[in-house]
């Protein structure tokens, strides 16, 4: 049976209210990768302008976890990531395109990268991250 990773994806990132605030749209999903994007407004920069490091860190989060959620083959969350902020944030959109790396049965290694866009359509690199991905299930203490 194959599954439909961009339908997949989709339900699940429709059910995130998180997401759904933001306005974010998750542009593409494959077996181990994700794309998500946000465009940039006032209510989501911080007081220089720049788009705040907290919705970079949202898109490389989500990006990771979809990823590896997908080259998992099920319902996925967060173990840990870090991010990198390597320059300021401003253009029209943000866009994090994430990846699998390794995958096991019980983890994926993920790596994103975040880019700002301009009106022109360049990108510029605005952040990177990595982080580690596992199968939601039962919760143990």
């Amino acid at each position: 049976m194959t599954m439909d990773h961009a339908g997949f994806a989709q339900s699940i990132f429709k059910a995130q209210p998180f997401s759904m605030f933001l306005g974010a749209e998750l542009t593409a999903a494959g077996p181990d990768s994700a794309e998500i994007r946000v465009t940039n407004r006032p209510e989501i920069q911080q007081q220089h302008g720049f788009v705040h490091g907290g919705v970079l860190s949202y898109l490389a989060d989500n990006a990771l976890t979809f990823a590896g959620g997908l080259a998992l083959g099920g319902d996925a969350l967060t173990a840990e990531y870090k991010i990198n902020y390597v320059r300021p944030a401003v253009g029209e959109y943000v866009v994090a395109r994430a990846e699998a790396t390794v995958t096991t049965r019980r983890q994926a290694v993920c790596q994103c990268s975040v880019y700002v866009v301009s009106e022109q359509g360049e990108e510029r690199l605005v952040a990177v991250a990595q982080g580690t991905i596992v199968r939601a299930g039962k919760q143990e203490d």
